[in-house]
């Protein structure tokens, strides 16, 4: 599970990127709200602990803007103060759990527990377009009773293809979203990737084609004749 933590404390940082990878979670940290909202739109994450005071843009306002876009990614919200009023803002930003300073890791834990089970529940089960169905579980791609099994790489690649087929996906948001904001990977090996589901696709017999929109990205085409 892939955790953003936004907090710019620095040692408090420090403690909970420690505890959250003893506890099996991986985790990106940054200390400031205009790099914690960046990675909140580039990245991956499962869960969102977002501090609300923070240096060039709070909590509060990376929330909305997340929601704003929408983007479901749970957050917990961090704060020193305990007023209703404040928890109200909070939660009424888009935060979905709001934690008060200090407190025990445990709860922590079980917050962020709550929030994966949560999120683990909203979860659709597979993704359709054209003939073709992405089982989410199982990382197979199935048109009728055929069906093959993508890598990790390759799964990454169709679902934001699939998520987003009404629009064109650039190599920079697949290489944001599928290698990682602070990757080196390049446009060769997005387009190595693309190559890989083509041959997949072709070997299904599908309609569906991965068209390659010249200087752009590449979006989903089903030829349904």
């Amino acid at each position: 599970m892939n955790i953003l933590l936004v907090e710019d404390e620095k040692r408090l940082s420090e403690v909970l990127v420690k505890i959250l990878q003893e506890n099996k979670y991986t985790v990106d940290a940054v200390e400031n709200g205009s790099d914690g909202l960046l990675y909140a739109q580039k990245g991956q994450y499962d869960i969102i602990i977002l501090d609300v005071m923070l240096p060039e843009k709070s909590g509060l306002e990376i929330a909305k803007i997340l929601r704003k876009e929408n983007n479901k990614t749970p957050i917990l919200m961090l704060t020193a103060r305990s007023e209703v009023s404040d928890r109200v803002a909070g939660l009424d930003s888009g935060a979905d759990d709001y934690l008060t300073k200090p407190f025990a890791i445990e709860e922590l834990l079980a917050r962020v527990r709550a929030l994966s089970r949560r999120q683990a529940e909203m979860q659709i089960e597979t993704l359709t377009f054209g003939d073709i169905t992405l089982k989410l579980s199982t990382h197979d791609i199935c048109l009728g009773s055929k069906s093959v099994r993508l890598n990790r790489k390759e799964f990454d690649v169709i679902q934001m293809l699939m998520i987003n087929s009404k629009s064109i996906v650039s190599k920079e948001m697949l290489i944001t979203k599928v290698w990682g904001f602070d990757s080196d990977a390049e446009a060769n090996n997005v387009e190595a990737y693309i190559s890989f589901l083509r041959k997949k696709l072709t070997y299904l017999q599908s309609k569906v084609k991965i068209s390659t929109i010249w200087k752009v990205g590449y979006r989903l085409e089903w030829e349904d004749k």
